[in-house]
């Protein structure tokens, strides 16, 4: 198996570290607004990886946060908190603002088939392990304080910049993060924010250097610290992650350690709607339940984003996932009508293997797939091969083409099937023909088995 590193810039040999069960982290969702399907793309890039290496025999423990505190609206550690932006915008305690966008995260998971992961980890639970992290760090020598905050010093970090490659000589004040009062170097970030004079946050604890709350990136490490050991082997995010938030992981993570903190990093682009960044003032930002309240299978757009490399940028128009719907649909029917699985096509299962093991070449995977389905092995090899590649794609190939013959269809609809059935068997194949185009223009396709007629949605 192969996998891009960010770390080395390169597809490296995947090699985890003994016993070889996975570690596997996420940076999960900041819960004070709706996750779009730009961040649900993401989430299924983590689940297709996680399928990957199943598919390859490995027992993985998948571990996400939920940022539910302490993530400023600048990565500059300035500006409003955005949980207490979330609960003015939606006249909502931070509390009942955290509970609300989490369950709008899972319920967009779950209509993705993304599976949970094995552990979620709330920012609020863990507290004191952040705590105990920044501690360390001042033990040790990392930390500073200003007026407005605990920080971490950069300076005294060699390798800083390794994730993010940045030429510090040439990181000028501003340039990639906004300057704050009192910081040594322009790339050094708060471990612990202190409550505003005279103001009474809704989330604030008390620390050894005084009440307030925790940086962002500080908890990450610890809570994968604290369920995944000082190292790990996989960290995955969004590429705008890279300069800042899990550099800074790294930093404090090595640094309180002395120990390599992640072994891969993985990546996934953005997505951009019509060649557009996503944004509500365009009026281009949507949620997973906007595309099921326009009438697509939310399945169609899982479809949809496995035709993409996660590491290219994606460009999501409404036509784009029309026709993944068709795809996707189309390749319900055609199972739907095969025999039992038996024994699997191993031509056709080395090639998928080797293509999901090319660092996740889910475009190629689905060719090979549709390869599959258009060959001349028998149905029931064919069913046992699919079955086991969609344990990589979770599109619910079989359990969704079986729910397709179940649907309740309009009785009309019916009428005119089983009336093109009673010409069929007379041999009226003109008549049969004209039924045939009349069910289509009511939105239905009809296909002739030896086990009778299979209806479909088109």
């Amino acid at each position: 198996m192969k996998l891009y590193n960010t770390l080395s810039r390169s597809v490296e040999e995947f090699t985890p570290a003994p016993p070889a069960h996975i570690g596997m982290y996420s940076c999960g969702p900041t819960v004070y607004d709706y996750q779009h399907i730009g961040h649900m793309r993401r989430y299924v890039g983590d689940d297709i990886l996680i399928g990957v290496l199943k598919y390859n025999g490995y027992d993985v423990k998948h571990v996400m946060n939920i940022t539910d505190v302490g993530h400023l609206v600048s990565d500059a550690d300035s500006g409003e908190d955005k949980m207490e932006k979330g609960a003015k915008k939606f006249g909502l305690s931070v509390w009942d603002i955290a509970k609300k966008f989490e369950q709008q995260f899972f319920d967009s998971t779950e209509a993705l088939n993304i599976k949970r992961p094995d552990v979620v980890m709330h920012a609020t639970d863990y507290i004191a392990e952040q705590i105990a992290l920044i501690e360390e760090l001042e033990k040790k020598g990392f930390t500073y304080k200003t007026e407005d905050g605990i920080y971490f010093d950069t300076a005294k970090d060699s390798d800083y910049f390794k994730l993010s490659r940045q030429n510090p000589d040439e990181l000028k004040k501003g340039a990639r993060v906004e300057f704050i009062s009192g910081k040594r170097n322009v790339a050094d970030f708060a471990l612990w924010k202190f409550s505003p004079e005279g103001e009474k946050r809704q989330m604030e604890w008390d620390s050894p250097w005084g009440i307030g709350f925790p940086g962002w990136h500080i908890e990450c490490s610890a809570m994968s610290m604290k369920e995944l050991g000082p190292s790990f082997d996989i960290h995955t995010g969004g590429i705008d992650h890279i300069a800042i938030h899990h550099t800074n992981e790294i930093a404090q993570s090595e640094c309180a350690t002395g120990k390599e903190f992640v072994r891969y990093w993985v990546h996934h682009n953005f997505l951009v709607v019509d060649g557009e960044k996503m944004s509500k003032s365009l009026g281009n930002f949507y949620t997973v339940q906007d595309v099921i309240d326009k009438g697509y299978d939310p399945m169609a757009l899982r479809y949809l984003y496995l035709q993409t490399h996660y590491r290219q940028e994606m460009n999501f128009t409404w036509e784009s996932l029309t026709a993944a719907q068709t795809a996707y649909h189309k390749l319900l029917r055609e199972v739907a009508t095969w025999d039992k699985p038996t024994k699997g096509i191993t031509e056709f299962e080395e090639r998928f293997s080797e293509a999901i093991n090319d660092d996740l070449n889910t475009p190629k995977a689905l060719g090979i797939v549709w390869e599959l389905v258009k060959s001349d092995y028998s149905t029931a090899e064919k069913a046992a091969s699919i079955a086991k590649m969609d344990t990589v794609f979770r599109l619910n190939i079989f359990t969704n083409a079986e729910k397709e013959q179940t649907i309740n269809f309009p009785q009309e609809v019916m009428d005119l099937v089983k009336e093109r059935e009673d010409f069929r068997k007379a041999g009226d194949w003109a008549a049969s023909d004209e039924l045939r185009n009349k069910i289509a223009d009511l939105g239905f396709a009809i296909k002739d088995t030896k086990n009778g007629p299979v209806i479909s949605k088109k």
